[in-house]
């Protein structure tokens, strides 16, 4: 496996950032698992899905960030899953918990989003995970465009579990409108779902122009991530990618 770029400051001020897309199904599997994984990937910012969001849902948050070497940015219950965490490289502007139109029948769903500054960059991060359902699925993925562009910054990403693969509608939406980190500078491992036996891409970082894309896959071979630790952790296998954002 080539190296993957870590994090730091490069001379003209941009910053190189290290971003995880995981999926932790509320923590219901190997917690300290899931920490070593996270903790491996050394990222500065982490954008999950399926956090713990009923009982005691903050104390689970904390537990996390704390075990991975981070702090909570925002999201959780609020957002309905969607959790940001962060190194202390990110400087927080702002955070905003998103609630979509709620289709009677279906798991209600929301956007985590923040503003953030990192080194010279200032940055929009939007957590999503997206609904089982086709068409409701096609509208949060336009919704999730049109916030990532009402959050009014240079440069911005999007990531998580969009629940289907890039042949489909709503994934090709947003490889469209976004960048597909992955289709541009691919690394690691490629399928996301599920860890014993990946066969489907249903995971994925999206980054707006501007944002140079420096590796992103699964970090498989990565140093520090076990394959015992992938399959206990969760689900799904997450998403590292290293990206340089210019300074704004």
């Amino acid at each position: 496996m080539d190296t993957l770029p870590g994090s730091g400051t490069a001379p003209d001020g941009s910053a190189l950032i290290r971003v995880l897309s995981y999926n932790i199904r509320s923590m219901r599997d190997d917690r300290a698992a899931l920490a070593r994984v996270i903790s491996a990937c050394a990222p500065d910012l982490v954008l999950v899905q399926e956090a713990p969001r009923f009982f005691r849902w903050r104390k689970h948050a904390a537990w996390l960030a704390a075990h991975s070497g981070l702090v909570v940015l925002g999201g959780g219950a609020p957002a309905t899953g969607p959790l940001l965490l962060c190194s202390l490289r990110a400087t927080v502007e702002r955070t905003e918990d998103i609630l979509l139109p709620h289709t009677p029948g279906l798991h209600r769903r929301g956007f985590a989003t923040a503003v953030v500054r990192i080194g010279g960059a200032r940055l929009g991060l939007l957590s999503c995970h997206l609904s089982l359902r086709a068409d409701e699925r096609y509208a949060q993925a336009r919704a999730l465009t049109a916030r990532l562009a009402a959050l009014d910054v240079p440069y911005a990403l999007a990531a998580g579990d969009i629940n289907e693969g890039p042949t489909g509608r709503s994934f090709r939406l947003l490889a469209r409108e976004l960048r597909d980190c992955w289709t541009v500078r691919p690394w690691g491992g490629e399928f996301t779902s599920t860890p014993a036996a990946p066969r489907q891409r249903i995971d994925a970082v999206f980054v707006t122009e501007g944002i140079e894309v420096l590796g992103c896959g699964v970090p498989r071979g990565l140093p520090g991530v076990t394959e015992d630790d992938l399959r206990a952790a969760t689900d799904h296998l997450p998403v590292l990618a290293a990206l340089r954002v210019p300074a704004s």
